[in-house]
C-alpha cells in the first residue's frame, strides 16, 4: 500500500477527508445537489446577487463587448477598460484613493502582504484570521506573531517589544469561522502609535457592513469621515456578497503602486475576465441601493437566534451573516451536516484545520434570498437532531 494511501485512511479514521458535490444550478436558497434538490445554508452569496437578473444582464453584455479571456496578465496586456473602471469605482467606493484588482481573495493576501513585509520585518496576525493571511504571512518570510483572538493588550504588547524595520498587523473584519468582528478602531489606534501598517481582510463584511454597505470599515466611521488613515489597507472580496469573483486591494495612492510593482500574484497571474469586472460595476451598483436587501438578511439573523436556543451545542454569538454552531467532535458534526442532508438541508460541517481541534461545527450561512419559512425549517430541523 502505497504512502498516499496511507494518509487517505487516516483522514477517514479522524472524520477529516473532505469530499465534493456537484451543484447542477445556479447559486441560491434552492438548489439541485448531486442529483436531488436542496435548502442550502452553505454559501456566501450574502445579498443573494449571485443569481440575480442585472448582474446576468451586465455579464452578457461584458462577454458581447470584451469575449470571455483575459489573454494575459494585466502588467502586460490583460489590463481592460473594465477593470480599470471597476477599480476607481471601488476605491471610491471604499473610501481609498486607489484600488488594485486580484482574480481571487487568496491572491490578493497572497500577494499583498509579501509586498508589504519582508524579512527583517514582523507580521502580527490574530489567531483565528483566515488561511490567506497565515500563508501570506509565512510566504513573507517576514517574523510572524500569532496574538490571542482580538486580544488588544498582547497585540499592543507584542509591538511594543518589536524592533523590526517594519511592522505589519493583518486581520479579518469579519471572522470567517466565527462570525465575529475584529476591533477595528482599537487596531488602527495601535498602528498609529506604534508605527505599524494594518491590513484589514474584510471578505465578510465588504457589501454587508457600513453605510450603503461599504465595509467593516466605514461600519466604525474609519474612512467615511475625509480620507482614510495613510496606515490602513484593505482587501475585499468579490465573489461573496458582490455576486461575482475577485478580490481587490484599496489603500493610499503609494501603497497601491508598491503593491502593483511587487504582488507576484498580480504580476504573473492571467487578469480575471473582463466580462466579470464589467458585471462588478453593476454589482457595486446593487451593494450601494441595497439597503432592503441587508435589512431582509439583519431579519433572517435576528429569526435564527431568537427561535433556536440550543441546549448541547452551542451558537456562537454572531451578529452577522455567519452563524456558527459548534458541536465539537468531528464525527458527530459530520453526522449531524449528513442528517440535515437527509432532510434536504445543505448546511456544511466545518473541522480542523479550519476551526481549532475539538470545536468542529456547522458554518450556518444566511442570505438576504432566505425566506422566514425556510429558516423556520431549518430550525425545527435542528431541534430534532439535538434531541
Amino acid at each position: 500500500m502505497n504512502d498516499f494511501s496511507d494518509r487517505l485512511a487516516a483522514l477517514d479514521a479522524q472524520a477529516l477527508r473532505r469530499r465534493r458535490r456537484v451543484v447542477d444550478s445556479p447559486c441560491a436558497p434552492q438548489v439541485s445537489v448531486d442529483g436531488r434538490p436542496l435548502l442550502a445554508f452553505a454559501s456566501n452569496d450574502y445579498l443573494g446577487l449571485a443569481n440575480d437578473p442585472a448582474l446576468i444582464a451586465a455579464a452578457q453584455e461584458g462577454a458581447r463587448r470584451y469575449g470571455l479571456g483575459a489573454g494575459a496578465s494585466p502588467i502586460v496586456s490583460g489590463h481592460q477598460a473594465p477593470h480599470a473602471a471597476l477599480e476607481q469605482r471601488l476605491a471610491a467606493f471604499t473610501g481609498f484613493a486607489r484600488a488594485l484588482l486580484f482574480s481571487t481573495g487568496y491572491l490578493a493576501n497572497l500577494g499583498a502582504v509579501p509586498a508589504l513585509a519582508g524579512r527583517g520585518d514582523a507580521i502580527f496576525s490574530d489567531q483565528l484570521n483566515h488561511a490567506s493571511l497565515i500563508d501570506a504571512a509565512r510566504l513573507s518570510r517576514a517574523e510572524l506573531a500569532v496574538y490571542p483572538h482580538r486580544d488588544i493588550a498582547a497585540l499592543d504588547a507584542a509591538l511594543a517589544a518589536s524592533r523590526a524595520r517594519r511592522k505589519l498587523i493583518v486581520t479579518d473584519a469579519v471572522f470567517s469561522m466565527d462570525g465575529d468582528i475584529a476591533p477595528l478602531p482599537e487596531l488602527l489606534a495601535l498602528a498609529e502609535r506604534h508605527a505599524a501598517w494594518l491590513l484589514v481582510d474584510d471578505a465578510h463584511g465588504f457589501g454587508l457592513l457600513g453605510p450603503q454597505g461599504r465595509g467593516a470599515l466605514a461600519h466604525f466611521g474609519l474612512t467615511s469621515c475625509g480620507p482614510a488613515s495613510p496606515r490602513l489597507i484593505m482587501m475585499g472580496t468579490l465573489g461573496k456578497a458582490a455576486g461575482g469573483a475577485g478580490a481587490f486591494v484599496a489603500g493610499a495612492e503609494e501603497v497601491i503602486e508598491w503593491i502593483l510593482q511587487k504582488a507576484r500574484t498580480y504580476t504573473f497571474s492571467t487578469a480575471e475576465p473582463a466580462l466579470i469586472a464589467h458585471a462588478l460595476l453593476t454589482a457595486v451598483d446593487l451593494i450601494e441601493q441595497g439597503d432592503a436587501r441587508r435589512a431582509s438578511l439583519a431579519a433572517r439573523i435576528a429569526q435564527l437566534r431568537a427561535s433556536f436556543r440550543p441546549r448541547r451545542w452551542t451558537l456562537l454569538p454572531s451578529q452577522t451573516a455567519i452563524q456558527p454552531l459548534v458541536i465539537g467532535g468531528n464525527a458527530e458534526t459530520m453526522a449531524v451536516a449528513a442528517s440535515l442532508y437527509e432532510r434536504g438541508l445543505w448546511t456544511p460541517g466545518i473541522r480542523p484545520p479550519a476551526v481549532p481541534p475539538g470545536s468542529a461545527r456547522l458554518r450556518i450561512t444566511l442570505s438576504a434570498a432566505h425566506t422566514e419559512a425556510q429558516v423556520a425549517r431549518l430550525v425545527e430541523a435542528l431541534e430534532e437532531l439535538e434531541g
